[in-house]
């Protein structure tokens, strides 16, 4: 197995713990929740999720754009999937969708209102082009607004690097570690800098917000 097929196979193994870490852990809710509303959705907007998962994200949009709205989730992780299903079934969400795809290159045409994408680019091997592609499905006028973690540059956060070192070590697919040069907290934090330069240069009333002493991320802008 190689690549995607790895990743793929370790998401899918750890699927039910990981949707019990998204949507479970202190705070999370209320940082989600932030990030979808500096989306400025409005009742009946389309919304595209990355790289959905599990649907953490899912309640949020769904809040904001309403029953005649439309939510379609992306994902490459079947046992993911299932699990956004399951939401989208015992909420009753009849405008809520999941495509099984790679958000490197979404099975969905624009245009859009909005795209969300949560802890997904720090896994892209070529984020600058992936976001840069996300961009092209928004209408104009319409919104992207990334939510990530990577390294905190906070002076109260930076303590607590190594744990977060730690952190990534543990939840990064096998073989990550071999396939780069640099460790997998620096490929991470790299990655995450390059999504945000593209998006800065594609949109405009970009903002950008940290949480959690710096080490979750929230950047947007207007297309």
């Amino acid at each position: 197995m190689s690549g995607v097929s790895d990743a793929q196979a370790f998401y899918g193994r750890w699927a039910r713990l990981y949707d019990v870490i998204a949507t479970h852990t202190p705070g999370v809710g209320s940082v989600r929740d932030a990030a979808v509303s500096t989306l400025a959705l409005e009742p009946g907007d389309t919304v595209v999720d990355m790289g959905c998962g599990t649907g953490a994200n899912f309640p949020f949009i769904r809040e904001q754009i309403g029953p005649d709205g439309t939510l379609v989730g992306v994902d490459y992780t079947a046992a993911m999937l299932d699990h956004a299903r399951d939401r989208i079934d015992r909420e009753g969400w009849e405008n809520v969708h999941v495509v099984r795809g790679d958000a490197s290159r979404p099975p969905i045409s624009g245009p859009v209102d909005a795209v969300f994408s949560s802890f997904v680019v720090g896994m892209l091997t070529d984020p600058a082009r992936v976001v840069d592609d996300w961009i092209a499905l928004i209408r104009p006028g319409g919104h992207i607004t990334l939510l990530d973690a990577a390294q905190s540059s906070q002076l109260v956060g930076e303590p607590f690097n190594l744990l977060f070192q730690l952190f990534v070590l543990a939840s990064s697919p096998p073989g990550t570690s071999q396939r780069h040069v640099a460790p997998p907290w620096e490929v991470l934090d790299e990655r995450v800098a390059a999504a945000r330069r593209t998006l800065s240069h594609r949109t405009t009333g970009r903002h950008h917000a940290e949480h959690a002493l710096g080490f979750v991320q929230v950047t947007g802008g207007t297309v």
